[in-house]
């Protein structure tokens, strides 16, 4: 059996034997087949560095104002060339208050759309050019297939799709409509991940060689917040039900663009492991008590989960996610080449040869981030730290999708990104199901994944 051939077999053997709360057919060999490999239909053209007809005015349709639509409404407020002409939301205190953000910032009040079904009436308007999705994470792929085959681009909060197969459906719904698919994954815009992806383009870390990765943030006081957390606890459901990593983007995002990942390299299968799950059970037990529905429901999702994942290069990443465990908040992102190695967490800091054995001076260091800072955030650090969202880099982000549909040029993180980062989701929990078997990633690109010679942002 060749390498390729045991990838594939073990996959298979992942799926087959998982959760059928996954989606996947016990017994459909077939099926799960054509989710880990998909031939294009006839005459239907690849995606790879789409560009779309300029447009003046880019305006904008959000779906879902909680935590993060909210603030796009209000973000939306200072970008230029854009307009925000619907608002779509189940909760009418929800669409009052961004009614009042917009009014507040100079902006005229945008068209509502109230309840659970509204948002396709919505994208079915002849005035809208974006539709930009915040809803729960099972939404984001029916309202973004939706919102294309009306002839939108959307934006999709992470992760863009929960399963292979809505992967997939994501891909090709914009190959055959034409339509931009971006996953809003905000931290491929930080400061610090910016300037790192500078220095590696430029050679300073020599040939980047391995990278890690995580979401590592306690999110339990939200989970079981019924007033202030997510709407309706689904964020607190989704636990309950499934394992692996559910949240990888804000972490692999950065570093696949680093290691120019669909452009030039691609990931070729992983292998996921997960504690067992402590976290959640105790924080019930000391909030509601011991005895207490709460404490004594069974959540699958590990505490810890740990991955790593191969790429067609030789590149290893390691990945992990944590939300249920006492401690900082970190991504990690740290970046180990030839030449040199980066981290930023719990300090930004690097370790260059011929004395990498030590990290550099904080003067060396202040140095050399000057001398890299990348020319994007040169040119809008000062108005994104002003206008804010995540210290600016979801304004960066939101600035980015606009300015590149103005001007029709091909977006950051396409819908191949959008499927890659996001097929991680299912993907680990198959692994971990297996007793950590390795499982293939399939190419969204369809061979296609080397046709671009590394990452780069257009325009700038």
């Amino acid at each position: 059996m060749n390498r390729k051939e045991f990838l594939r077999r073990s996959a298979l053997g992942a799926a087959l034997l998982g959760s059928s709360s996954l989606g996947y057919s016990r017994s459909s060999v077939t099926e799960i087949e054509s989710h880990l490999s998909k031939k294009k239909s006839a005459n239907q053209k690849h995606a790879v560095g789409m560009a779309a007809e300029p447009i003046d005015t880019v305006r904008v349709g959000v779906i879902g104002l909680g935590m993060r639509g909210s603030d796009a409404v209000r973000r939306y407020t200072h970008i230029e060339g854009a307009e925000v002409v619907a608002l779509c939301e189940c909760r009418k205190e929800k669409l009052d208050a961004a009614q009042r953000t917009l009014q507040s910032n100079g902006k005229a009040k945008a068209a509502e759309y109230l309840g659970d079904e509204a948002w396709m009436q919505m994208c079915r308007r002849d005035d809208i050019d974006l539709i930009y999705i915040c809803t729960p994470w099972d939404q984001h792929t029916p309202q973004a297939v939706y919102a294309m085959k009306q002839g939108k681009h959307v934006a999709i909060e992470v992760p863009a799709a929960l399963t292979l197969k809505e992967c997939w459906e994501l891909v090709d719904t914009s190959e055959q409509t034409r339509r931009h698919c971006m996953m809003l994954e905000n931290c491929c815009y930080d400061f610090f991940e910016l300037t790192t992806l500078n220095m590696a383009q430029q050679g300073l870390f020599g040939e980047l060689v391995h990278a890690e990765c995580a979401y590592i943030h306690d999110l339990r006081s939200l989970f079981f917040d019924k007033e202030n957390g997510y709407y309706e606890m689904w964020r607190l459901r989704h636990n309950e039900k499934h394992t692996g990593n559910p949240y990888p983007t804000h972490g692999i995002g950065p570093v696949a663009q680093i290691l120019n990942i669909n452009r030039g390299d691609r990931m070729e299968y992983l292998t996921s492991m997960s504690t067992n799950q402590f976290g959640m059970s105790l924080y019930a037990a000391d909030k509601f008590g011991t005895n207490s529905p709460e404490a004594k429901k069974e959540y699958k999702r590990g505490d810890m989960n740990s991955t790593l994942i191969k790429t067609n290069k030789g590149k290893t990443i390691m990945l992990q996610h944590d939300v249920t465990s006492p401690r900082p908040y970190d991504r990690i992102h740290k970046l180990s080449g030839t030449k040199g190695y980066a981290q930023k967490y719990p300090d930004e800091r690097l370790a260059l040869e011929p004395n990498a054995h030590n990290f550099c001076s904080q003067e060396e260091f202040d140095r050399l981030m000057a001398e890299y800072e990348h020319p994007l955030s040169k040119a809008m650090k000062e108005q994104a730290q002003k206008v804010g969202g995540h210290g600016g880099m979801d304004f960066i982000m939101d600035y980015r999708l606009v300015y590149c549909l103005r001007n029709g040029l091909p977006l950051d993180q396409d819908v191949y990104d959008a499927a890659t980062w996001s097929s991680i989701v299912e993907l680990t929990e198959l692994s971990v199901q297996k007793n950590s078997q390795p499982v293939q990633v399939p190419d969204f690109t369809r061979g296609n994944w080397n046709l671009q010679k590394g990452f780069q942002l257009i325009g700038i």
